[in-house]
């Protein structure tokens, strides 16, 4: 948010209830309006299903839930094509009418995209707050961002959506409140002033988001100066990155089992088991159908990801929609400018722990981990548990060779007094093999970066070259 505040964003605040008090409170309908397979959309609206229908009624269960709604039943409903005014039928619309005078509900998400026209139509034929999949999201990101940048990124998706909308949420309720959620929105004695008060916030963060990016711009230009691998996890939402995350660099990131758990990006310095030391990042999840002002506000959060040399593609293997979600994950990476098919992502194969033992060495085999020898430096995915550990040893060898691909590997020999040039060796490079012979003479392998391999060769003159890679 900006520093300082009109009158009326103060006003608007200041009266504004609990984001949480409201969901807890609202009895909620989830609908599933799928096209039926064969069935053609009408622009507003997805292709026939690519995945199950109740895996993606679980998912927009699940979302409702992550931000404490209060969801009393979901049904799925086949469309054999799309509506206009309503999206759905003229008798899917009085049935379900009925069904939410009955159980009292208050508010209604719909998981699809929903036209401003077809949102205020249902409202007022179901006497209930509808809201898409598009809006859900963005409550959810409103209520979970936490750094400044992702505050403003949010808010301003928000309002560009709700510009859209002329009218925002929960008038039926009458509240006078404000804020920019979809959860507790303004009567409609503020929807005028709401117009003008919307284009003068989004230009005002825009503004804000300018500085925000030179600042970023500045940390990169210093982390550029200190040089380290980036290693950035992507993956479908609730696929398990944050708790390999913390399992890898022994941090404390939130990690639930719970959709957009982690929405800012965070880093972190670790060293690879043979000490390259290497940024971890952990980034948001993606999702099926993710909206489009999203993918573009969250750019800027996502540059690590952009500009990462390795890219760990993590996967809920349990998950009965693993290759679909895969699929969506694989075209956000696209609209990012991310090639899915470049060698520097690795597909890890996470939740192991929740495979039987048919399904577990199966992909076990696919992996090349059940074989004698696996390649360190392999294109197969890496199947780990991120709670037991499982194949962690595999993934980290993996990462190394992934870095180590384009690196030069040298012998060098050094005195046993020599204790200077073995600590530089160990800061600077990459230990792969380390003997001593009985006089105390040391043998190591080492791997060095292109950056620093001029001042190694200073230092080390006599070291041999090995083969590329190590």
């Amino acid at each position: 948010m900006s520093e300082t505040l009109t009158s009326g964003e103060a006003r608007l605040q200041a009266q504004a209830a609990p984001e949480g008090e409201i969901a807890a409170a609202t009895h909620t309908l989830v609908i599933g309006p799928y096209l039926a397979r064969g069935a053609s959309g009408s622009g507003h609206g997805p292709a026939a299903p690519t995945r199950s229908v109740e895996a993606r009624l679980d998912e927009a269960t699940g979302l409702a839930a992550a931000i404490e709604l209060d969801v009393v039943e979901s049904l799925a409903v086949s469309l054999p094509r799309i509506r206009p005014a309503t999206y759905l039928g003229k008798g899917r619309v009085e049935e379900i009418a009925g069904l939410i005078r009955a159980r009292e509900i208050g508010l209604v998400v719909m998981d699809c995209a929903l036209s401003p026209v077809q949102q205020r139509n249902l409202e007022k034929e179901w006497g209930a707050k509808v809201i898409d999949r598009t809006g859900l999201i963005l409550e959810i990101f409103g209520r979970r961002a936490s750094t400044r940048e992702g505050t403003l990124q949010v808010e301003h998706a928000h309002l560009a959506y709700q510009k859209s909308r002329l009218v925002r949420s929960w008038t039926h309720l009458e509240r006078q409140r404000g804020g920019f959620g979809f959860l507790g929105g303004p009567g409609e004695t503020q929807i005028e002033a709401d117009r003008r008060m919307i284009q003068e916030r989004m230009t005002r963060i825009e503004r804000d988001l300018d500085a925000v990016v030179r600042t970023r711009g500045l940390h990169r230009q210093s982390r550029a100066r200190v040089p380290y691998p980036i290693v950035a996890l992507v993956g479908y939402t609730n696929a398990g990155k944050s708790s390999l995350f913390n399992t890898l660099t022994r941090a404390e990131v939130t990690a639930k089992d719970m959709l957009f758990a982690t929405l800012d990006p965070t880093a972190r310095a670790t060293k690879l088991p043979h000490g390259e030391t290497v940024i971890l990042s952990d980034t948001v999840g993606f999702i099926s159908d993710l909206p489009t002002p999203l993918i573009a506000a969250f750019r800027a959060t996502l540059e690590d990801a952009i500009e990462a040399d390795v890219l760990l593609h993590v996967r809920d293997v349990s998950h009965v929609d693993s290759e679909a979600q895969a699929e969506d994950v694989g075209e956000v990476l696209r609209e990012l400018g991310i090639e899915t098919s470049a060698e520097r992502i690795i597909e890890v194969w996470n939740k192991a722990d929740l495979l039987d033992d048919d399904e577990r060495t199966r992909l076990m085999n696919l992996s090349g981990q059940g074989k004698v020898r696996n390649d360190r430096d392999s294109a197969a995915p890496v199947l780990v548990s991120a709670l037991t550990g499982e194949g962690l040893a595999a993934l980290n060898s993996r990462i190394e060779a992934r870095i180590g691909r384009h690196r030069a590997s040298f012998a060098v020999a050094l005195p046993p007094e020599d204790g200077a040039a073995l600590n530089w060796l160990y800061e600077n490079a990459e230990i792969l093999d380390r003997r001593a012979e009985a006089d105390g003479t040391l043998h190591l392998a080492v791997r060095i970066a292109p950056e620093k391999e001029p001042r190694f060769l200073n230092r080390f003159a006599a070291a041999r070259r090995l083969d590329r890679g190590g």
